[in-house]
């Protein structure tokens, strides 16, 4: 039974029970797994649905895919944890694409695109398009295999110490901002660099680092980069933020059909949780940035997202040009974004009357 049929017939709950009924005709044997992350154990959002995701599996399975949690510097660096699914150190890992950049240079297109697709429509073109057909295509060479595994939702633009009124302001700027919004600040005059997120508060504080993205309000606040910056801005840069499963192909061979089955439902699952999280928690969370810790938040000038947008196109442009494959994914990804602007028009509409009092 695959994903689509699952969920006409219920979601989770008819997975577990088809699951439960087809697992006493199956093969018995037990796996067990580890799974390395690029965060903490536990931390909000990124990692606090991972317990749930893991008990669930074991309870579905009646015990037969038992999966062990590292967080990020456990077992492996936050940067290496596509590494090691790939060479096999850990079956399973959670992680974004644009950490593996330096890797795989058209795997950072999946985590986001600057002024591209919310997460619903990522999720759209994922599921429903070629996304992931084209970054199972990308990790193939690695015997990794991708599967759904949350989304951020819009991030916020980060916390600067300064406030940033012209295209001037951004040049020799020391900013923590992985992936194409990197790249773009870069083509602005500024100097990005990519840092895990365990050593952002510090960086800021010491002066390493003059302004920072992280994720929003939810997990900015849990890190207290309030009080490490003056100013909060906007997003442009990551309309959504994908993450990622990504399973050992030659171990998920091994796994009999149901388990495979159960893997690519509860991955659907997860991603729903913690988008569901994330719209709930970030609302609590730059409520309290706002009213208690007097967080001012910034909107960055016009002429200066103008910029953001040409370089980002430009970069686009370039990118699609590294191969064939590059060429693919751009492609397919402009013109599933341009058929989405052109339905949110009138949702968009809607988004107005939901302002009226």
């Amino acid at each position: 039974m695959k994903r689509r049929n699952l969920l006409k017939a219920g979601g989770v709950g008819a997975l577990a029970l088809g699951a439960s009924a087809s697992a006493k005709a199956a093969d018995d044997k037990v796996f067990n797994w580890k799974l390395v992350m690029s965060w903490p154990k536990k931390f909000p959002g990124l990692a606090s649905s991972m317990d749930w995701f893991v008990d669930e599996i074991k309870k579905i399975s009646n015990g037969r895919l038992n999966i062990t949690l590292y967080g990020a510097g456990e077992l492996v660096p936050a940067f290496e944890v596509f590494n090691a699914v790939s060479d096999g150190t850990a079956e399973m890992g959670h992680g974004t694409p644009y950490y593996w950049k330096g890797k795989i240079t058209e795997a950072e297109v999946f985590t986001s695109v600057p002024f591209g697709m919310e997460a619903q429509e990522f999720n759209s073109w994922f599921i429903e398009g070629d996304g992931q057909k084209l970054l199972t295509e990308v990790y193939k060479p690695f015997g990794v295999k991708p599967f759904l595994g949350g989304n951020t939702l819009t991030q916020m633009g980060g916390w600067f110490n300064k406030e940033i009124n012209s295209i001037e302001d951004l040049k020799g700027l020391k900013i923590r901002m992985p992936g194409i919004a990197g790249e773009v600040y870069k083509m602005s005059g500024a100097s990005p660099v990519s840092i895990p997120g365990a050593e952002i508060f510090t960086s800021m504080q010491s002066g390493v680092l003059d302004a920072t993205d992280w994720v929003g309000p939810w997990n900015d606040l849990a890190f207290g980069l309030q009080k490490a910056a003056k100013y909060y801005y906007n997003g442009w840069q990551e309309p959504s933020a994908f993450m990622e499963i990504l399973v050992n192909e030659k171990v998920y061979e091994t796994l009999p059909s149901d388990l495979k089955d159960l893997l690519d439902i509860m991955t659907f699952a997860l991603n729903q949780r913690v988008m569901s999280e994330f719209k709930r928690n970030n609302a609590i969370s730059l409520k309290t940035l706002i009213d208690k810790y007097k967080v001012q938040i910034r909107s960055f000038p016009k002429e200066v997202i103008l910029s953001f947008k040409a370089n980002t196109e430009k970069y686009l442009d370039e990118f699609a040009n590294k191969s064939e494959l590059a060429k693919r994914i751009i492609d397919s990804y402009r013109t599933y974004l341009a058929e989405q602007i052109e339905a949110s028009k009138n949702r968009m509409q809607i988004e107005q009357y939901r302002l009226l009092p």
